[in-house]
């Protein structure tokens, strides 16, 4: 798929949570294979910033199988998985990414990571009604 009909998949939401001085975006698009998720994650990652990050945790439902990336934010993809399969939403990927602000948020980065999603479903409207 090129980049182009990629960039038009992807959605961004930047810079929606900020606690202790770490910062979280989330962002997603439509994706039915793991070969369609690395190219988005690639794409998003084509930004330096999302590049730099300290993590870019992500989940889908490919086809009926669930599949996650924590990228080192340990339990942020079962979350997420979770999440996707009480919505109902099936191959499309979901990113979170994590700056890390130097200070631990211990429970509190699951919340973050809970509601960047929710916001995703939200502004997205991929939310099933919920």
């Amino acid at each position: 798929m090129d980049a182009g009909r990629l960039q038009e998949r992807m959605q961004i939401f930047d810079k929606i949570i900020s606690d202790r001085g770490s910062r979280y975006a989330v962002s997603g698009g439509a994706a039915s294979t793991r070969e369609e998720v690395a190219a988005l994650l690639a794409q998003l990652k084509r930004n330096k910033r999302f590049a730099k990050a300290t993590h870019n945790s992500w989940a889908a439902i490919l086809s009926g199988e669930p599949v996650k990336d924590d990228d080192g934010e340990s339990g942020a993809g079962a979350l997420m998985l979770q999440m996707l399969e009480r919505a109902g939403l099936q191959d499309h990927v979901i990113i979170v990414t994590r700056w890390y602000g130097g200070k631990h948020l211990g429970g509190d980065r699951f919340r973050h990571v809970a509601d960047a999603v929710r916001h995703y479903l939200r502004e997205t409207g991929l939310n099933g009604g919920a």
